[in-house]
């Protein structure tokens, strides 16, 4: 799967090579639907802040809220999620509709809300779809009108505060750079949220400046203030979690005419923006994000994450 990403607004002749060997280095092995993906490099909870020395352990997420669907009672980070989609039963919120069946390698969607879905090849908000890995999409506070009304479907998924929600209600963590100041941010519900933080802190914590990083969620309640859909980076788990970017401006989210099929970025990053920091937010966030469990597993989780890589002549980045 090819998904556009953001450029970099300035490249140094050091960052240059830096990224154009980062590119050579990518491992391609053959696979069906594209030709191959690119082998990632181990995470785990080393602290590196770009690479970890092997993935993380599974942990069970206690779900706040009330739990999934399905009778689904747990998630696990590092899981390998998948197990067959059912629909949901009569008397449950969104019967009638398929849960479940989400692996871990299906988890990246793109910077359009509505993407992350398997089998949606046109993103374009959540309205009437089914729950690929049982937790609800991210529903942004704000006033549905016009063209941006995509964006707040609080009809079906109720508002920000919704205790209904698996997981509890939508909650924020900020993850601040401690080298160029850049302030990331993770929306979800409030347990996927928790178990972010313990994983973002302990696989990138070289590059992270703990003391302007959350160590617990705060609620999402004030849209004005909080991430904002136009600063989304990445939506994850079908649309269930957004990693977002202070200073990021992508204006074609707020009236719907993003590109799905895009082969340029949407708008270019801030200057100053901590790529290393950010590769491992996005690149943790893809293997360690609570994923409902599907039953016995062996071996460890499968994965194909989407590595970061500059695609300096056309001065693009993409997720591949």
């Amino acid at each position: 799967m090819y998904i556009p990403f953001i450029s970099s607004p300035r490249l140094t002749p050091v960052s240059r090579e830096r990224d154009l060997n980062l590119a050579r280095s990518l491992e391609r092995r053959k696979g069906g639907g594209g030709g191959g993906r690119p082998r990632p490099p181990s995470v785990g909870p080393s602290g590196s802040g770009g690479k970890g020395s092997g993935l993380g352990g599974t942990s069970k997420v206690p779900l706040g809220g009330k739990g999934l669907s399905n009778g689904k009672t747990s998630a696990t980070s590092y899981g390998p999620g998948g197990g067959r989609a059912a629909p949901i039963p009569f008397g449950q919120p969104f019967a009638g509709r398929s849960a479940g069946g989400g692996r871990r390698d299906q988890v990246y969607g793109n910077s359009i809300y509505g993407s992350g879905y398997p089998g949606v090849l046109v993103p374009h908000g959540v309205g009437g779809l089914g729950l690929p890995f049982y937790f609800w999409p991210v529903v942004w506070s704000g006033i549905a009108i016009g063209a941006s009304a995509y964006l707040f479907d609080s009809d079906e998924y109720g508002l920000p505060d919704n205790s209904s929600r698996p997981g509890g209600p939508l909650a924020v963590a900020q993850f601040q750079s401690n080298k160029t100041g850049s302030i990331f941010h993770v929306l979800s519900d409030n347990s996927t949220v928790s178990s972010l933080i313990e994983s973002l802190k302990a696989n990138c914590s070289s590059s992270l400046s703990l003391a302007n990083t959350s160590s617990s969620p705060t609620p999402y309640i004030n849209g004005s203030t909080e991430p904002r859909p136009e600063q989304a980076l990445q939506y994850f788990r079908a649309s269930s979690v957004v990693l977002t970017l202070d200073g990021y401006n992508d204006t074609a989210a707020l009236n719907g005419t993003q590109n799905p099929n895009m082969t340029a970025p949407a708008a270019p990053l801030p200057g100053g923006t901590d790529t290393t920091l950010l590769a491992c937010l996005n690149d943790t966030i893809g293997r360690a994000v609570p994923l409902a469990d599907a039953g016995t597993r062996s071996g460890p989780p499968g994965m194909l994450v989407l590595v970061l890589a500059w695609v300096l002549g056309a001065s693009a980045v993409s997720w591949l």
